[in-house]
């Protein structure tokens, strides 16, 4: 079994602790995590950023986690995630016509195979995409919740001992 390396667990504690440390409430930020989350799916490099925070804006969410949240989608996750919403467009939309021979090959059969591909992976990407943001914002939302509940548990807690009783003598 791999043990992850001190650095790789610092990293990834300071990352989740920038997450709980963002404005607003558990659902302004579980929505911008949607947000972020949903524009990741699509297959807009270099604009999924910009419209995970136009979304997030549409929502009221918090801007900073859905820009964040659109790295669902990196280098690492392209190829297999961008197959996966074809596949899934593909089975919604019926068998694809396949690829002609190269000789069969002119302007027109370019587009039209060009557009089946894309429609594809377009309404794949909004499936799968619809379905990864629902569950990520409410996952998120709860833990949120969770959290925010820890800490006015806590502030009461603080308080209290702040505030001994005080003894009369009476």
């Amino acid at each position: 079994m791999v043990k992850p390396s001190a650095s790789l667990k610092k990293g990834l504690s300071g990352w989740i602790a920038w997450i709980w440390k963002q404005e607003g409430s558990p659902g302004i930020r579980a929505r911008g995590i949607a947000a972020g989350v949903f524009c990741g799916f699509f297959p807009f490099f270099g604009f999924q950023t910009l419209l995970g925070i136009g979304l997030a804006s549409l929502v009221k969410g918090n801007h900073l986690l859905a820009a964040a949240a659109t790295w669902i989608s990196n280098p690492f996750t392209y190829i297999p995630l961008y197959w996966f919403n074809y596949s899934v467009g593909s089975s919604l939309l019926g068998p694809n016509t396949g690829l002609p021979d190269i000789n069969q090959l002119n302007l027109l059969n370019v587009w039209e195979q060009g557009g089946d591909f894309i429609s594809r992976l377009l309404l794949g990407s909004s499936v799968v995409g619809s379905c990864a943001a629902l569950i990520f914002g409410v996952i998120s939302y709860g833990l949120f919740r969770i959290r925010q509940r820890q800490k006015i548990a806590n502030q009461g807690r603080l308080e209290s001992d702040s505030n001994p009783p005080r003894f009369n003598p009476q």
